[in-house]
């Protein structure tokens, strides 16, 4: 977050009848995402932001409160403000754009990434995945299910299937260290993930997801489904992924 130089925010101006820290909290937590800033990186202080967005030092401070409530700021006595660990975007564009996997945007983010595997196997494909994967009934197929974390915080339940005629070494490796799309873009060039089918719904947390997401409370899943295609436009993956809604932001841009 630059913290020099002239700034306007479009959230501070026009008509909004939200109280005006709810709409600073929004600007400032808008700028981070845009900026991809990593957890851990200091804010600049209140003073400077007091005379950045010409509000108040009251103002200021409750909208730092209301982003530390929301979970996207840590206060650090002493020493101000700073991006909370355990919080990640998913960006996106709304057509072909790069595709990336979890381990990507941990990295790009400047987070610390583990997986727990809950299961690793090959299968026959059912019907209905054959028909999204556009193949034969029956073919091996990889089954990869694994337990995300960010910083040691449990993020998401990842639910991964392909045929394993795409990498067939996938189903020997280690996947609570291995990176599934670094393995794909090793495989062959013509297996390089192009662009991917990506939607988004929020639900109820199942009794299986709350205990393995460690959630307590009214917390909204994040339920995502993604059907990726390879360099030849043929489907490779099919993945559905489950996240904590308190711990997930997903940013998409609209393009032509």
């Amino acid at each position: 977050m630059d913290s020099t130089g002239e700034h306007t925010s479009s959230a501070l101006l026009g008509i909004d009848e939200r109280p005006l820290y709810e709409r600073l909290a929004a600007d400032i937590r808008a700028e981070l995402e845009r900026e991809a800033t990593p957890a851990g990186a200091r804010l600049p202080s209140e003073r400077r932001l007091v005379e950045r967005f010409n509000v108040s030092r009251v103002t200021v401070r409750s909208a730092l409160n209301e982003l530390k409530a929301q979970g996207v700021l840590v206060s650090l006595p002493a020493r101000g403000w700073a991006v909370a660990p355990g919080t990640l975007e998913g960006a996106g564009r709304l057509g072909r754009a790069h595709v990336q996997g979890f381990t990507d945007l941990a990295r790009t983010r400047g987070l610390t990434m583990r997986s727990r595997v809950l299961e690793q196997s090959v299968r026959p494909a059912t019907v209905q995945e054959a028909e999204q994967l556009r193949t034969a009934p029956g073919v091996p197929l990889f089954e990869l299910r694994r337990l995300r974390y960010l910083n040691g915080l449990a993020i998401a339940l990842e639910h991964n299937r392909l045929p394993l005629s795409v990498a067939p070494d996938l189903s020997e490796a280690n996947f609570s260290e291995a990176s599934l799309y670094e393995l794909l873009r090793a495989a062959t060039p013509s297996q390089v993930p192009r662009y991917a089918d990506y939607s988004v719904e929020a639900r109820n947390a199942t009794d299986t997801e709350r205990e393995l997401l460690e959630i307590e409370g009214p917390v909204p899943i994040l339920s995502a489904t993604q059907l990726t295609f390879n360099q030849e436009n043929q489907p490779i993956e099919l993945t559905v992924q489950a996240y904590r809604g308190d711990r997930y932001t997903f940013h998409a841009s609209i393009t032509d």
